[in-house]
């Protein structure tokens, strides 16, 4: 896309979007028409535990945790149907990505959205009590229909975990990517270098990669501190697998 230092940002469609059948208005809403922005990407997924936990690292220690995961997986509004609990992952591509997209979502907390943005997307969604092991009230959720990228970090990060640079076309890529000179591959939280029976392969010599992402598995298998997790390199090689253990 030829533009003046474009940006990219991550935006999810949650399990109540879907739920309340609003991904055609959502969509629509987000469109080249509306935004001025290029789709670079996009995937239905049914969450891992791994790339649940790696999404909301921020709030692992906090009480509301269990439930967010509960929520973003889908099970709350799909207890009895496991096949519907999914969500859909898209990357946006352009000047000004991340504002123009937040702007359009509106306000995290959708109260906030109804009385400072009412025509937003997320002043169509709701906050919900969260109730407590004897029926009290433990906190609230927001069931806010979308995540976008807050910002320029968040977004490099967010869009490295959710996709593979395969799954991005090449000129809407927007982080550096790196062709792998070695094996690295992932079963039960530990990396091997060498190929392990029932293990998933994160790369291999001539794959291409984040650079990000193969510098992190460089680091770890030395034994080294990596500027990000092997869960935040491996969910995505993971994502849709049968024996990964769904969130």
């Amino acid at each position: 896309m030829a533009t003046a230092n474009p940006e990219q940002t991550l935006m999810l469609l949650k399990p109540d979007a879907l739920r309340h059948s609003l991904m055609g208005y959502v969509l629509t809403e987000l469109s080249e028409r509306h935004t001025g922005l290029c789709l670079a990407a996009a995937k239905v997924a049914r969450l891992s535990r791994l790339l649940a936990e790696e999404h909301y690292a921020e709030h692992r220690q906090k009480v509301f945790f269990p439930s967010l995961l509960d929520y973003l997986a889908g099970r709350v509004h799909y207890p009895d149907e496991p096949r519907k609990r999914r969500l859909i992952a898209l990357v946006f591509h352009g000047p000004d990505a991340i504002d123009r997209i937040r702007a359009l979502a509106g306000p995290t907390s959708p109260a906030a959205a109804r009385q400072e943005r009412p025509g937003c997307i997320r002043a169509l969604g709701t906050v919900v009590p969260v109730p407590d092991a004897r029926g009290g009230v433990l906190c609230q959720r927001m069931e806010n229909l979308l995540h976008s990228s807050a910002n320029s970090a968040d977004a490099e990060r967010e869009v490295q975990l959710w996709f593979k640079p395969d799954e991005i076309p090449p000129l809407l890529r927007g982080y550096d990517t790196e062709v792998s000179d070695a094996h690295y591959y992932y079963k039960d939280g530990q990396l091997a270098t060498a190929p392990v029976r029932g293990g998933a392969c994160l790369a291999a010599p001539g794959d291409v990669a984040w650079k990000n992402d193969l510098a992190a598995l460089r680091s770890l298998s030395q034994g080294q501190p990596a500027s990000r997790s092997l869960g935040a390199v491996a969910a995505k090689y993971l994502l849709n697998q049968a024996d990964e253990g769904d969130c």
